[in-house]
């Protein structure tokens, strides 16, 4: 009975870790979809010409938070032991490193825009949709990339809050943030209000403000709740990060930069074999992407939290429960997985008609939501077990498991079905998202071996 009771205690407290998060990413991703519709009723080249800089931006997101998990290892360690002094640093560390990381995406996307772009406006089409979709990402990507350090600040931020298993705060900055940008899409997308009528610039100006907005918030809020957030006091006093723990930080941090970046760029190559075959494919791929983001906010933040949940485990020194409770955290998150990807599967034949697109497309689009909807339990197992795996810090692992997997598996067979197939785009995706369940043979021998179960903040 006390066993079962422990049991239940700790699916609570991963809840309470994971429900803001779900909130949080759940109307993010719904404004995600408004935004997307807005965008689609503009036409189908501002929404591919939007869809593509995202998707190279998507590449800059994940350098950020695998910078930022990095350090997080150790703070949601260090919070299992109470060390607020630990907290401060690896806070400190992650402003100044995500900072100069922002400033060097911003120099490289600059430079390299409309090359980047281009990849993926080599398949079957019209040039001149071609052209004016190429000329829309490249005007989209540089108003953006004003946003891209203010990110890297309030991952830093929102980071170490949800390290330290608040994550409610995040969530309104979060919300606020994105009521302005849903508010500023409509005012300038449009041109309501006497304002001019910007298309898919408008979203792009409305997107940048909303990132001061959640940026000033959060340095706001906790600045005036030091009391609840200790880590800050004295946190700008110095930058002062002792010698030994910046490169115990690092070591931790870029492999995890290294397997974020080589991943997000191996879905940045698949989604280019896709665009290779058609390119219709760019705007199907845009409409699944948006229902799979919304759909999987349940598993993507119960994933995310069960590795805060492990951080303070390990970090309080409860290693030998620590394979038991990370076997119920992710099946609860598999569980999760399973009832979003039922609904999925219900609106695919349906969600595509809200897009001002071309029947071919939508069809297409509903096939695509189909094959996402039938591999979603199997991300959701694999999503969890990297977060457990990661907890220990064993980056490693981490980077075999998801990265090099990722381009040896599927990023290889994607390449290879575009260029030397006659598949159909919807036979590749078919293909390579089934490719999830060696994956899960993968992690369930990761996480049963227990190797990642390691206290790494222990003096």
């Amino acid at each position: 009975m006390t066993k079962s009771k422990n049991d239940r205690s700790y699916i609570r407290k991963l809840l309470l870790i994971a429900i803001p998060m779900m909130v949080q990413n759940g109307i993010s991703n719904f404004v995600n979809l408004l935004d997307n519709l807005m965008i689609g009723r503009v036409g189908t080249n501002s929404l591919s010409g939007v869809a593509i800089a995202n998707q190279l931006i998507f590449v800059f997101y994940l350098v950020i938070f695998g910078a930022t998990a990095g350090a997080g290892i150790f703070t949601a360690q260090y919070k299992g032991m109470d060390d607020n002094e630990g907290i401060r640093y690896t806070f400190r560390f992650k402003l100044v490193f995500n900072t100069i990381i922002a400033a060097v995406c911003v120099f490289v996307f600059a430079m390299l825009a409309p090359t980047l772009i281009n990849l993926f406006l080599l398949g079957e089409g019209d040039p001149a949709d071609a052209a004016e979709t190429l000329k829309i990402g490249i005007s989209y990507m540089r108003i953006i990339l004003i946003s891209l350090i203010p990110i890297g600040i309030t991952q830093a931020y929102a980071g170490t809050l949800r390290d330290l298993g608040s994550t409610k705060v995040p969530m309104y900055a979060s919300l606020c943030a994105i009521f302005v940008n849903l508010v500023g899409n409509w005012l300038l997308i449009y041109g309501k209000l006497g304002l001019p009528a910007l298309g898919a610039d408008g979203a792009a100006i409305a997107t940048v403000i909303s990132r001061f907005v959640e940026l000033t918030i959060l340095i706001v809020y906790t600045g005036k709740h030091s009391k609840m957030f200790p880590f800050i006091k004295g946190a700008f006093r110095n930058f002062t990060v002792p010698a030994g723990l910046v490169g115990k930080f690092i070591l931790k941090s870029l492999p995890l930069m290294f397997n974020e970046t080589m991943w997000s760029l191996g879905m940045t190559v698949i989604n280019q074999s896709y665009s290779y075959r058609s390119l219709d494919a760019v705007a199907a791929m845009n409409i699944q992407s948006t229902i799979w983001n919304l759909m999987g906010v349940s598993f993507l933040a119960m994933g995310e939290a069960v590795g805060i949940m492990m951080g303070h485990i390990l970090g309080s020194g409860e290693l030998s429960e620590a394979k038991q409770k990370a076997d119920q955290m992710r099946w609860f998150t598999v569980a999760c997985g399973v009832f979003f990807a039922m609904l999925m599967a219900a609106i695919s034949p349906f969600f595509p008609m809200l897009y001002n697109t071309s029947d071919q497309i939508k069809s297409l689009a509903s096939g695509f939501i189909l094959i996402a909807a039938c591999t979603m339990p199997f991300v959701a197992y694999t999503h969890a077990s990297y977060f457990i795996i990661r907890s220990g810090g064993n980056t490693l692992i981490t980077v075999l498991f998801d990265s090099i997997y990722t381009w040896a598996i599927a990023v290889s067979a994607a390449f290879f079905m575009s260029r030397y197939t006659n598949l159909s785009v919807s036979w590749m995706l078919a293909i390579v998202n089934g490719l999830e369940v060696i994956k899960c043979l993968i992690a369930f021998f990761f996480v049963r071996s227990g190797m990642w179960i390691k206290n790494i903040v222990r003096k």
